[in-house]
């Protein structure tokens, strides 16, 4: 068995329409909720031993702000195919992991990160949370997937089920949807 974290980036900021989309920052409440998040993801207990992300701003700051909460990260590897990328291409960047680590979270963005839940847990019942996933999967979402694998080159449509999800408004009231979200 193998443990996929996944951790959407937290909130950013649009104000600034002369950045391209790649270099957006994340805002206050992005900042706030990549905090909590990091705090709950060390209180969940799960020992990451990688790190996949995309290199885009809002990425790299939600998981510098997340893993000082937390105190500390696993290496990070910094993958451009993350940025935007399809469920198909978060498959190939998993598949090609090196070592075996038992357990990796990916940071990332939607819909991709959305639609890898939606590949990997079948759509049976055996994974309730994925109906919370359908309605949403938020900024600074954080999911835990286990899968059926023994490497994760072995990684395929169905072979996961959901077992936690949070979202930062689950945290903290403050972090729900804003009339401007």
């Amino acid at each position: 068995m193998k443990i996929l974290g996944l951790f959407r980036h937290a909130k950013s900021d649009w104000n600034d329409a002369r950045l391209r989309d790649f270099d957006r920052p994340l805002n206050a409440r992005g900042r706030k909720g990549a905090d909590v998040m990091g705090r709950h993801i060390r209180e969940h207990g799960i020992a990451f031993q990688r790190v996949l992300a995309s290199p885009a701003v809002r990425v790299t700051q939600t998981i510098e702000i997340s893993a000082q909460s937390a105190g500390g990260s696993p290496p990070v590897i910094w993958d451009r195919r993350i940025y935007l990328a399809n469920s198909a291409t978060l498959m190939e960047v998993l598949r090609e992991q090196e070592g075996d680590p038992a357990a990796i979270i990916m940071v990332g963005h939607n819909p991709g990160l959305e639609d890898l839940i939606f590949d990997l847990v079948p759509d049976d019942g055996s994974s309730p949370l994925r109906d919370v996933v359908e309605e949403k999967f938020p900024t600074a979402a954080y999911a835990v997937l286990e899968l059926a694998i023994e490497r994760w080159s072995d990684i395929a449509d169905n072979c996961a089920r959901l077992v936690h999800l949070i979202r930062p408004r689950d945290l903290d009231p403050d972090l729900g949807p804003q009339p401007a979200d």
